[in-house]
């Protein structure tokens, strides 16, 4: 364990010895997450598909929000607007923290740290020796690539097109850092159910040295739903390790990350979840933690927070998530998730049948999340989905986002949030009649 970490642990202990100052006392309240206001109560025997189109319910989860009147906005995947309750906390320990500096970092939150380990481990279904929290997703699967330590040279590794381009990178470094011979697979398109599973199963069988596989759970590209537990399942009975990437998985999919049956995981909980900027955690299954090498310097042992150093982190943001949580836990996910799914389909199931616009998305509900892609037909390359977002923003004032990277072509991206009301779906729909006839 790195020094200032034990210097950290040894304050929380000799804190819990000493006796509170005033300041310290408020400071300590200050620190518990407010009352959150009171959301409708779900109608008795309402089904998370019946609450979908209630209106008055979403209405009232919106107002939770602060959102801008400036544009249509519909890229709600880049990171989760905080609710006005998280808000107001993460406000209230920014002051305190700035407030009380040292004295709180090395005396309180250490403890306050754990607790909120302990709620993410509770919320993601796992043990809190399970996961270690991290700045996002993106630091906590660099963590579980590029320290899995189970490759010898020659082995194989294998990503997909689909995948978030930092991953791709640092899978491909696993070459110079391991030897490892990275082989990479393109998602068909139209994909379905079944021939995306063929897909990786036949880089299973054409891949007799796989060793590693890359699984996003729901891509940032086109949002595609991969079956990651069948795949996972699959790979297992080969002995081949999965790394899931549920950046965008966990928050707005009813699911836990034992549902993934994968022993490593990447998780943000800062997207679907809405805690403050700069909050992820990684998972490592319990008994897998040989597996991973620990951090640059570390001595290796059985604490799993040996394998991530952020440094001085965002007190504030780690004070917060907890009233995140309990947000999300109060909403329902299995509301959310239907919920998403309703406003996605609404802009989808319309544009399907617009001449000129091809939408990337499955009418499957296994491959459904809560994003989805489209581009004119015929102009895939990235200049075009530039062009293209440019002219929604700039004429039509409705804010989406080029995405590339697919085998198939660029893409622009649309993300409803829980907070979006139906007709911005649907002056989505209108400006891309209007764009397709040109």
């Amino acid at each position: 364990m790195n020094p200032q970490r034990r210097a950290l642990l040894r304050a929380g202990s000799l804190a819990a010895a000493l006796p509170l100052t005033a300041g310290a006392a408020a400071a300590a309240s200050a620190a518990l997450p407010p009352a959150l206001p009171p959301l409708p109560a779900v109608p008795a025997g309402s089904t998370p598909e019946a609450l979908a189109s209630n209106q008055a319910y979403w209405q009232a989860v919106a107002a939770q929000y602060d959102t801008t009147d400036a544009v249509v906005q519909l890229d709600n995947a880049f990171w989760g607007s905080m609710a006005r309750p998280v808000l107001r906390h993460y406000e209230q320990q920014l002051s305190m923290v700035n407030r009380d500096n040292a004295w709180y970092a090395r005396m309180r939150f250490p403890a306050d740290f754990e607790a909120a380990r302990a709620a993410a481990a509770r919320a993601l279904g796992v043990a809190s020796d399970e996961i270690v929290l991290t700045r996002g997703a993106t630091e906590a699967l660099q963590v579980l690539i590029a320290g899995y330590n189970r490759l010898q040279p020659g082995d194989a590794v294998l990503y997909a097109d689909i995948d978030y381009d930092n991953m791709i990178t640092v899978t491909r470094w696993l070459q110079q850092r391991r030897g490892a011979q990275v082989v990479s697979i393109s998602m068909p398109e139209p994909f379905t159910h079944d021939n995306v599973v063929a897909a990786y199963i036949a880089a299973m069988e054409s891949q007799p040295t796989l060793k590693l596989m890359l699984l996003t759970h729901v891509n940032h590209r086109n949002g595609m739903l991969l079956p990651v537990a069948e795949i996972s399942r699959l790979a297992r009975a080969r002995g081949i390790d999965v790394i899931v990437d549920t950046a965008h998985g966990f928050g707005q999919l009813d699911m836990t990350i034992p549902d993934l049956q994968a022993d490593f995981a990447g998780i943000n909980l800062h997207k679907w979840i809405g805690a403050p900027v700069g909050v992820g955690a990684a998972y490592i299954k319990r008994g897998r933690l040989a597996d991973i090498d620990p951090y640059l310097g570390e001595k290796a042992g059985d604490d799993i927070r040996t394998r991530v150093h952020t440094g001085t982190v965002n007190f504030a943001a780690y004070l917060s998530l907890p009233t995140a949580l309990d947000l999300h836990a109060q909403i329902g996910v299995a509301n959310k998730q239907a919920r998403l799914r309703l406003l996605r389909n609404r802009w989808v199931d319309a544009a399907r049948g617009i001449d000129g616009i091809e939408v990337l998305a499955s009418g499957d509900p296994r491959l459904t999340s809560a994003i989805a892609a489209f581009r004119l037909k015929g102009k895939t390359s990235v200049a075009d989905s530039y062009a293209l977002s440019k002219k929604l923003v700039q004429e039509y004032g409705i804010f989406t986002v080029p995405r590339d990277g697919l085998a198939s072509g660029a893409c622009v991206r649309v993300t409803p949030g829980i907070f979006t009301p139906e007709s911005h779906l649907d002056k989505l729909v209108a400006a891309l009649r209007k764009v397709a006839r040109g």
